[in-house]
């Protein structure tokens, strides 16, 4: 099988509001799989959104964990969302976080930040299940050499939606009727949702939209989007999304940053901004973790 599936043309053709179907390309991260979208060769961004993993579902026997060891990142807004498990978010700005499910977490990187994510003592012991989407957002001009930052909002304080025929979580931006509180930097749409199968529902608008099948199977005109796939609807266009079985779905978009270079963990609309990132990691100019004295090594170096 091909870790990227190309266009599908037939949907392109049948359907004019879908554009592009891509497939997660599976990714082993030493033990720890993911499911990466975004980006890839056919799509770099939808809206600010400039990477999109889904972690797991990944099962971890007792006495083992999830170990990220400290990473850098510039020019964009990281977010994590869980389904299950739990990660001890470590900071440069000292703050040290347990991400849950149903919360929300969004740190700013800026000009620079380090972070660290590993699976709390608890977890560790006694072995554990985490699921979860990994999303970064690019930041807008003007921002990109902004402070760093972390917000924190629990479940209780995003609001649920029940609308005709899905049912789910505003996460950032507005739809269905509720606003989240969640600040972002550019406007955003970000949505955790289901649906019962053969139920059907209007998707929000935004300057640009895509649908991530986590589970399950849902339509959109003639484009079937199985598990793992993401549907990107052409900009401007109004759709449906028609559930063909019991489906767990994220509805991702907003406004676009414009164009930006990625590499590793930093994100610029300019790559001698990038330059100057890689050689300050590799000399250790960036900010430490408190209580961390790991660090992942540059790629290649």
């Amino acid at each position: 099988m091909s870790w990227m599936q190309a266009e599908t043309p037939e949907c392109a053709r049948r359907d004019d509001a879908v554009e592009l179907v891509i497939a997660a390309r599976q990714r082993d991260l030493g033990g720890f799989c993911v499911r990466r979208v975004l980006p890839s060769p056919q799509r770099r961004m939808v809206g600010p959104f400039i990477f999109f993993d889904e972690m797991g579902p990944a099962d971890f026997a007792a006495g083992t964990g999830l170990d990220v060891r400290p990473h850098p990142h510039i020019g964009l807004s990281t977010v994590t969302w869980l389904f299950e498990g739990e990660i001890l978010h470590r900071d440069s700005l000292g703050v040290v976080q347990p991400v849950q499910p149903g919360a929300m977490n969004l740190m700013t990187a800026g000009r620079g930040i380090v972070h660290s994510e590993r699976s709390p003592d608890a977890a560790r012991a006694a072995g554990s299940r985490l699921h979860g989407i990994q999303t970064w957002m690019a930041l807008p001009d003007g921002l990109q050499e902004c402070e760093p930052a972390f917000q924190h909002v629990a479940a209780t304080e995003l609001p649920d939606f029940a609308a005709d025929g899905i049912t789910g979580t505003v996460l950032m931006g507005a739809a269905y009727g509720r606003h989240s509180p969640v600040e972002t930097p550019i406007a955003t749409l970000y949505v955790a949702a289901r649906m019962a199968a053969g139920a059907r529902a209007e998707l929000p608008p935004a300057d640009e939209v895509a649908v991530f099948v986590v589970d399950g199977e849902a339509r959109i005109g003639g484009c079937t989007l199985a598990a793992g796939s993401m549907g990107v609807l052409r900009t401007g266009a109004h759709a449906t999304i028609e559930a063909v079985a019991a489906t767990r779905l994220m509805i991702i978009g907003g406004a676009s940053p414009g164009q930006r270079e990625v590499w590793w963990n930093f994100v610029a609309s300019d790559a001698a901004r990038i330059e100057r990132a890689r050689a300050d990691w590799t000399a250790d100019r960036f900010p430490r973790v408190p209580g961390e004295h790991e660090r992942i090594p540059l790629p290649g170096a």
